[in-house]
């Protein structure tokens, strides 16, 4: 395993970058680096368009930890992803695997008889998606709405949802999340919390990156800055995953978990899916 100094990504005015490392497979195809901020450690892995990974989406009967997921599917990279109701372990988010729906918000009860979301329900059943596409030969990647039509020629092969979108643009009033009128905003989306998010460089480069929060609180990153980190981590694309203290990033096994509790120390939460890094 190699170990060299990264350059510097540039960043927000309001962040400064104080270490930074590259690890690179034996393969020499995927990258990760980790770097302090004043309000978080940003934990990135960058799998590149030529590389001989896939980023396939998992979802589990029972919630399982990032590091579950990962050793039973056997990934070297894995992030957290959908959202879901803890109580009835049932997902809030529509996930397709191989071209087969195995999760669909629209069968948990606790959410679409909840008498609070009812004006909100198109929205949130129709949230952004991370989607793997077949195009002929070729797999790419895209972030749409649920309901939104993949590209011609095209066929989704791979779907699974959270949001809010993050680029091209911040669309949090669109799916659901923020209310204006009525003060709602169910993820808290102005305030500092540990956050996972996925994007898609301009070259198809796949971005997975975890927001860790440290000791200090308050600490982590706002949605509209996870924005500004995305663009400059050269995502044009991405995607907000779900977060608190389900945001979890295992990588090469080491598994780094997002949320600090109040005695200092990071929480694990098993959650419903994930994002994995599997090999062709």
């Amino acid at each position: 395993m190699l170990l060299f100094t990264w350059r510097p990504f540039n960043v927000p005015a309001t962040s400064s970058t104080i270490a930074q490392k590259e690890t690179v497979t034996p393969s020499q195809i995927i990258q990760y680096s980790s770097r302090a901020l004043p309000s978080g450690v940003v934990h990135t892995v960058k799998i590149p368009v030529n590389s001989k990974y896939l980023i396939t989406p998992a979802v589990s009967d029972k919630l399982i930890t990032i590091e579950e997921f990962a050793q039973k599917h056997r990934a070297i990279a894995a992030i957290n992803a959908g959202y879901f109701d803890p109580i009835n372990q049932k997902t809030t988010s529509h996930i397709t695997i191989q071209e087969n729906k195995v999760a669909d918000p629209k069968l948990n009860e606790r959410l679409v008889n909840n008498p609070d979301l009812q004006s909100y329900l198109p929205k949130i059943l129709n949230r952004s998606e991370f989607r793997k596409i077949s195009c002929g030969s070729k797999i790419k990647y895209e972030i749409a709405l649920h309901e939104e039509k993949t590209v011609p020629n095209c066929k989704i092969i791979d779907a699974i949802g959270a949001g809010s979108r993050l680029l091209p643009e911040l669309t949090l009033v669109q799916e659901g999340f923020v209310d204006k009128t009525n003060n709602r905003d169910a993820i808290g989306s102005t305030q500092l919390n540990a956050r996972s998010a996925v994007g898609i460089s301009e070259d198809g480069s796949i971005i997975l990156v975890m927001v860790a929060q440290k000791p200090e609180t308050p600490s982590g990153i706002s949605l509209p800055a996870l924005a500004d980190l995305m663009k400059n981590l050269g995502a044009n694309e991405a995607m907000n995953l779900d977060g608190g203290s389900s945001s979890s990033l295992y990588y090469n096994g080491k598994t780094y978990n997002g949320k600090i509790n109040k005695q200092g120390n990071s929480t694990i939460r098993p959650v419903k899916s994930a994002l994995l890094v599997q090999p062709i």
